[in-house]
């Protein structure tokens, strides 16, 4: 009997195993798939950038979804993958059942085949699972296999984030929108507001997120966050770009000790229960700004801490961006914590009545010096980090690149007025001098040098170097209007905020000190004092060049939007202030060739211009056509400014686009130019202006095609004419008078 119930009990445990593993094997839920929206989106951004599959979609054409589904978020990614044979729209419809339904085996199987053919065998399509949902942790298990693939930039990448905000608990928050410790968010087609107060592992690109990889808990630490206002049981914050209310976990009495500090929060499931305010602060002038650190006078370089902010906090506080700090600005304190610059708060607008400019080697061709040399009449001031000794008078302060005298900036301040000498550096008046201040920095490419000067002193020599000083007095104001208003929008600009300037002092700003200033100039700054332009109160972009053809254009002709610059219209200079336009090439052909064009700078030499040039001149700029059979534009800008210039050859054609990149390509330094009053230029390497009209003349024994080019004007021919202006003061019209015809709606105001 025991022997029989032995045999019972060995026999019966495959029995009982087999049994288990059946109920496993019907009782584990079946794996939970992804939606085609969400895998069409993850496989988009892998291929293109957001930006970029915008752009894609604006030239499309009509959506493959019906016209009641356009809008939705999955529309794009869908006919992205649909137009690239990653989906096949006879197999899987363009409608809204299908984008929210999972995506198959068989179709994940094609995705991965068309990305590459080595991929395809990591799914296991068949004919039994094929038409089953593909399990949404196996499409990212290949999500990783695909971006290997279609993404080596690794541009699709990992980060670790704090959701602070979505739509579900921030009013005004826009549709599939997050606030979070890396900025703003966008988040189509993801459940993301059950994650608010969470740190998540996620997959993004270019401020999309893409995936949630993993949940890491709601135990978060808030770092860097503005305390508004608060009571005994929460505190209000500005924290990545929101206002929000957080409850304390226990109430808290001594809230009024927090409100308008930088603090770090400690979080618990959404509640506050730790406080660690930030107290230390420094303040001093910003010498230059780096991608992780800041330079400070009387500090040296600190450091940013790794989620450092920029906050404006007076009116309403905004949090704003590492460029946003002006070098040479002494309006925000910073708030610092083990060494690091945890916050820099913008405590009021900054100044608008000095200039920092970065001042260029010999010729202007070059940002970086080799030695530089300089001396002062008057004693000077040299500070170099804490160190502050008095030189002088006549004292020679030398450097060369590299000689380890300027690794930390030295900054030289003349004591009595006096302006400092640069005796290494050549300029058209000669050797240049420079009130205010200098600083020589020593960089891996060579030494910078700074200057930083009152705004006005800098435009009293801004004037004399872009419009003679002979000219009418009005035209100068006028110039010297331009010139401040210019100025003050471009330092805005922080172009070399790395070496501490905000500009340069050649043309791709203002020239600067070429010239000598004289008492006419400095006139017209002083009686404009503080005076800029303004269009709905905003100082505007003053662009301004030397002469016209009769017209001006717009904004267009840098492909930008001219409603972005209203003020800035195609007129023509004339006293009815009309805008010319032309119906056909011959029409502007025939407005070019005129020479008795009325217009307020018809004077001037580079009024009209033409030269004779051939197929191999402009071959030598245009390549990949072979030889030249032909050249014509194709399209014009307002004001007649070429905009596309068609380029025919025996080897094929190609459009040059852009009025700067026309006048580059038919320009040559063995050209000659014939002006308006008959004598004759060479070495126009680049063209005057891109106001031209272009004949073919036949061909030479050698059958090389010839042409005649026609022109006017000299410049962009945006905004104001200066010899237009000149001419305009000639016939009476005072500053504010020439500056309205050049700029539309504008007011002329002094900056406070």
């Amino acid at each position: 009997m025991k022997k029989w119930n032995m045999i019972r009990w060995i026999l019966g445990i495959p029995v009982i195993v087999l049994t288990l593993i059946l109920v496993i094997l019907i009782c584990e839920p079946e794996k939970s798939g992804i939606t085609r929206a969400a895998a069409a989106k993850s496989v988009a951004l892998a291929l293109l950038s957001p930006e970029e599959l915008n752009a894609w979609e604006k030239t499309y054409g009509a959506s493959r979804f019906a016209a009641d589904e356009v809008g939705e978020w999955y529309v794009p990614y869908l006919d992205y993958l649909y137009e690239n044979d990653y989906l096949d729209e006879a197999e899987t419809p363009a409608d809204r059942e299908h984008a929210e339904g999972f995506l198959t085996y068989r179709e994940a199987a094609r995705i991965a085949e068309q990305l590459s053919g080595n991929l395809k065998r990591l799914v296991p399509a068949n004919r039994r699972n094929g038409e089953k949902a593909y399990p949404a942790e196996d499409w990212w298990l290949l999500y990783d296999s695909l971006l290997k693939e279609a993404d080596r930039e690794g541009a699709v990448h990992t980060e670790t984030v704090c959701i602070y905000g979505t739509p579900e608990n921030i009013q005004g928050c826009p549709a599939w929108t997050a606030y979070t410790s890396l900025g703003t968010l966008t988040f189509y087609g993801l459940s993301l507001d059950s994650y608010v107060d969470h740190e998540l592992s996620v997959l993004l690109r270019d401020g999309e997120l893409i995936h949630v990889q993993k949940d890491e808990g709601q135990n978060t630490l808030y770092r860097n966050v503005w305390i508004l206002d608060g009571d005994s049981q929460g505190l209000m914050v500005y924290i990545g770009d929101i206002q929000r209310r957080i409850p304390f976990r226990k109430n808290y009495k001594k809230t009024d000790e927090l409100i308008g500090n930088l603090a770090d929060l400690t979080m618990d499931r959404g509640k506050i229960t730790k406080v660690s305010v930030k107290k230390e602060r420094i303040s001093g002038k910003v010498l230059s700004v780096q991608a992780a650190s800041i330079e400070l006078e009387g500090y040296g370089t600190v450091p940013l801490d790794t989620e450092y902010k920029v906050l404006k906090t007076y009116g309403d506080v905004k949090r704003q961006q590492l460029s946003d700090i002006l070098v040479g600005s002494e309006n925000q304190e910073f708030v610092v914590a083990k060494g690091k610059i945890c916050a820099v708060i913008k405590e009021r607008e900054d100044a608008a009545d000095r200039i920092r400019v970065l001042i260029m080697g010999n010729g202007f061709e070059s940002r970086y010096h080799e030695k530089i040399e300089i001396t002062c009449s008057g004693s000077i001031k040299k500070i170099q980090g804490d160190s502050e000794t008095m030189l002088d008078p006549a004292s020679v302060i030398s450097v060369t690149s590299g000689d380890g005298t300027c690794s930390e900036r030295l900054i030289l301040e003349p004591q009595d007025g006096s302006e400092l000498t640069v005796n290494s550096l050549a300029r058209a008046q000669g050797t240049p001098s420079y009130g205010g201040r200098l600083e020589i920095l020593d960089t891996e490419n060579g030494l910078v040098l700074v200057n930083e000067i009152d705004l006005e002193a800098y435009l009293k020599k801004v004037i004399p170097s872009e419009m003679p000083s002979s000219y009418e007095k009005e035209a100068l104001k006028a110039q010297a209007v331009c010139a401040r208003t210019y100025a003050f929008v471009q330092s805005r600009s922080n172009s070399y905020s790395e070496y501490g300037a905000q500009i340069d002092d050649s043309t791709q700003f203002q020239v600067y000190n070429n010239v000598d200033p004289d008492e006419k100039t400095a006139q017209a700054v002083q009686e404009t004092y503080g005076k800029m332009l303004y269009y709905n109160e905003n100082p505007i972009t003053a662009y301004y060049f030397s002469t016209s053809c009769g017209t001006t254009t717009n904004a267009a002709i840098w492909d930008s939007d001219p409603e972005d610059t209203p003020y800035l219209r195609c007129l023509s200079l004339q006293t009815a202030r009309s805008r010319l336009s032309f119906a056909s090439e011959e029409a502007f052909a025939s407005f070019i060739k005129k020479k008795n064009f009325p217009a307020y700078d018809a004077s001037y030499p580079l009024y009209r211009w033409n030269f004779k040039t051939n197929g191999t001149i402009i071959a030598s700029h245009v390549g990949g056509v072979g030889k030249i059979t032909g050249v014509s534009v194709t399209e014009r800008g307002p004001g007649g400014v070429a905009m596309k210039l068609l380029v025919k050859g025996s080897e094929g054609e190609t459009t040059i686009s852009g009025q700067n990149a026309i006048r580059s390509a038919l320009g040559d330094a063995s050209l000659t130019l014939t002006l308006m009053d008959g004598k004759t230029s060479d070495g126009w390497s680049l063209l005057p202006s891109g106001f031209l009209a272009i004949e073919e003349t036949g061909t030479d024994e050698q059958g090389v095609v010839q042409f005649r080019v026609y022109g006017g004007g000299y410049g962009h021919g945006v905004g104001m004419s200066q010899n237009g202006a000149q001419g305009m003061a000639k016939a009476g019209m005072g500053y504010e008078e020439i500056l309205k015809y050049f700029y539309d709606g504008v007011t002329i105001e002094e900056k406070e």
